[in-house]
């Protein structure tokens, strides 16, 4: 399911770019395996794999507000206006990749050490890891480096591998494969291919044989999946949305009909297959609510039959067993995720039965089901979890997983009749371990030791500070075991706090870097975010946002009391929405840290609220609120947003990297920020002009390549 329903689970924020990696839930599923030479991660659902791009750093929910414009004509007046600002932004973008090119040169000595670090550890624990393989009955199929290869399950020779095809033979050199579904049949197979300048993705499908053939090509896709062996169900992408859902054959007499319209601007539509290919699903999803059609794969051109009406506020997903459908909701108190089931024939909201509720603050991860078992995936005050739900006993284990693991990494399980869940668990210091939980036996399985060891001189450490409202806020934090005096060391503090999407803390190879020259790490699960369920993004969203700032704050002052570094060795980082937080206690307490770094930043709120035009700006009114319809509205984010509350002050240094492809976050708008946060610092330093006043670096960096924190391995490192 890949994984399961992961997607939804991480805040159901559709505009993001999940590219049904997590192919249900809201989130990405794997962030394992890295092929070189691109950071492209092999998502696998079933039968298939999905490739997402994964940044150092990245989170990949980022915010998702589109540059550009309407495509009403302008009058004559308007004209030259827009004539003369594209001017002003080309002028500004020069002169800002001028001052960029002076600037960095300045560290070139520095950035030579540490690209030879990290691409050292890059091949020391990623490319040591292979490539993710798919079994589908007795064939077994991967990919490396564009090409898909085709072997046989029991093959002992490793080196008898057919190569299908490439993505140069199909005339994309430039493009990745992001997902793959194969045909029950294994006839064909669709391929999504993205390039990493562009949002949207190119499905291909394909014959497959001796000699495999190009069958179609459909632009412009997000989802796919093959309801029978010549029957696919795919959704359109436009302008960072989907709304749509057709049905295309590979019969002798071909057709694609349009099947499904989502009239709400609010809401995102994807597809799924369920675990055992007996539905489709369709998903129809805003940040709160969500609505599911079911398409029989027996009998694929019935019109789609609707399991429950959308009620807002009740978010849910569907997988079926047996001839039920299980159903994981948020209906009912408390507004936490539930599983529940009802006959496939009666599926009304009447007739669904509990059969597991999340304890209080409890985060679910992932789900995935199985014919006589089903595996929760679980966070609970920053442990990991198994519950393992017998459907034939009627029994739940709990397994506490190791201490210093931070993140699940779900594998492939394309038979659901499988007697083995096979997973891997990561930190942002400790590359991907591999294990199991083997059904038969009841007992969780570490697999054979690996080539690389677990990192065992980094000490794992999880505070609570207690927040300005006295909510107890989680702190992770990562060190040195062998570092003395740690408040002489420098301090990286994360931070995100938006779409109740959990900080990312997957491996990053710039992270071990850090620990290993004496750095410490701290990732700060602020409301707003989903580290603690729905409750606490829920509590960190609208009229709440200024929760997650004292939330921030608390956290870094708890840490400096602790006597991890001080302020003068402290920096700040976010990416994308994470900027609002980090933005804003910039402006409030810029005492606190010495240095921020923002990555693609979502920094002006309050203007991008006010653009309807903007394709995601009516569906992101559930995040942050609607300030054209509620002066109230307008006035709360006025008094949070980075933008509009820079004044002249003491600021700490500023490092951005930006995109010029970025559509969720307009390059605008970072160029307007970066220039009115120079002027105050430089108003404040005219202002005090002391002997030794400190006047702060505020770099900006735009990338030509790349897309809104996606980036190839080889962009990502020079950044």
């Amino acid at each position: 399911s890949c994984v399961g329903l992961r997607k939804l689970l991480q805040g159901l924020s559709f505009s993001v770019k999940h590219y049904s990696k997590h192919n249900h839930l809201q989130t990405v599923c794997l962030y394992s395996k890295i092929n070189p030479p691109k950071c492209h991660i092999l998502d696998c659902s079933g039968s298939t794999f999905t490739h997402r791009t994964v940044p150092p750093g990245s989170i990949l929910p980022w915010r998702f507000f589109s540059c550009k414009e309407g495509t009403k004509i302008p009058s004559k007046r308007k004209q030259d206006t827009s004539i003369t600002s594209e001017l002003l932004y080309k002028n500004l973008l020069k002169l800002e990749q001028e001052n960029w090119n002076v600037i960095s040169a300045r560290y070139n000595a520095m950035t030579k050490r540490i690209k030879e670090k990290l691409e050292e550890l890059h091949n020391k624990y990623i490319f040591n890891s292979g490539s993710p393989r798919i079994r589908f009955g007795e064939n077994v199929y991967f990919e490396e480096n564009g090409c898909l290869f085709l072997s046989k399950a029991n093959d002992a020779d490793e080196g008898n591998v057919d190569i299908l095809f490439s993505t140069k033979d199909l005339g994309f050199s430039d493009a990745f494969i992001q997902r793959i579904r194969i045909s029950p049949d294994q006839r064909y197979m669709a391929i999504s291919l993205k390039s990493e300048n562009s949002e949207e993705a190119t499905c291909v499908i394909m014959k497959l044989g001796h000699f495999p053939v190009m069958e179609e090509v459909i632009p412009s896709v997000f989802s796919f999946e093959w309801a029978t062996n010549d029957v696919l169900y795919y959704t359109s992408q436009k302008n960072l949305k989907c709304q749509n859902v057709f049905m295309t054959t590979f019969t002798n007499q071909k057709h694609t009909k349009l099947v499904y319209t989502e009239q709400d601007a609010r809401f995102f539509v994807d597809i799924y297959c369920t675990k055992d290919r007996r539905f489709l699903t369709i998903n129809s999803n805003s940040k709160t609510t969500s609505e599911v059609w079911l398409v029989d794969c027996r009998h694929p051109f019935k019109l789609p039959a609707l399991v429950k009406a959308r009620t807002k506020g009740v978010i849910y997903h569907v997988e079926h067993r047996n001839d039920e459908l299980y159903i994981l909701t948020t209906y009912g108190e408390p507004a936490e995720y539930k599983l529940m089931k009802a006959p496939v024939a009666s599926s009304g909201m009447e007739n669904w039965q509990l059969v597991y509720a999340l304890e209080k603050k409890t985060k679910l991860v992932d789900l995935e089901m199985f014919s006589d078992h089903c595996i929760m995936f679980l966070k609970n005050a920053g442990h990991l979890y198994l519950n393992v739900i017998s459907f034939v006993s009627h029994s739940v284990q709990s397994i506490k997983l190791p201490t210093w693991a931070c993140e699940f990494e779900l594998e492939s399980h394309p038979e659901h009749t499988t007697s083995t869940c096979y997973f891997q668990l990561t930190s942002p210091v400790h590359p991907p371990k591999r294990f199991a939980y083997s059904f038969k036996e009841n007992n969780l399985i570490e697999q054979a030791v690996q080539e690389v060891p677990i990192i065992m001189n980094c000490h794992t450490t999880r505070l609570l500070a207690k927040s300005k409202d006295e909510t107890l806020v989680p702190i992770t934090v990562f060190h040195n075991m062998n570092s003395k005096e740690l408040h002489r060391k420098p301090l990286l503090v994360h931070v995100y706090g938006a779409y109740g999407i959990d900080l990312n803390m997957s491996f990053q190879e710039e992270k071990l870097m850090l620990i290993e020259e004496g750095w410490i790490l701290a990732y700060c699960h602020v409301r707003g975010g989903g580290e603690l369920g729905l409750s606490w993004h829920k509590d960190g969203c609208q009229h709440n946002k200024l929760k997650g700032l004292h939330d921030l704050k608390a956290c870094i002052m708890l840490l400096h009391e602790l006597g991890f570094s001080q302020p003068k060795y402290t920096a700040l980082v976010a990416a994308s929405a994470g900027g609002v937080l980090a933005g804003s206690l910039c402006n409030t307490d810029p005492e606190l840290i010495r240095a921020m770094a923002l990555q693609a930043p979502f920094v002006d709120v309050l203007n991008t609220m006010m653009k309807t035009h903007l394709p995601l700006t009516i569906e992101e009114q559930e995040e942050w609120g609607n300030p054209l319809a509620d002066e109230k509205c307008m006035k709360y984010i006025k008094s949070y947003c980075p933008y509009q509350n820079i004044k002249p002050q003491c600021y700490p240094s500023v490092f951005i990297t930006a995109y010029e492809n970025d559509q969720r976050v307009p390059l605008t708008g970072v160029l307007q920020y970066v220039q009115k946060l120079r002027k105050a610092a430089l108003d404040h330093a005219s202002r005090t002009s002391k002997k030794g006043n400190w006047i702060p670096n505020i770099i900006l960096d735009i990338q030509a390549n790349g897309s809104h924190c996606d980036s190839s391995w080889e962009d990502s490192l020079n950044e």
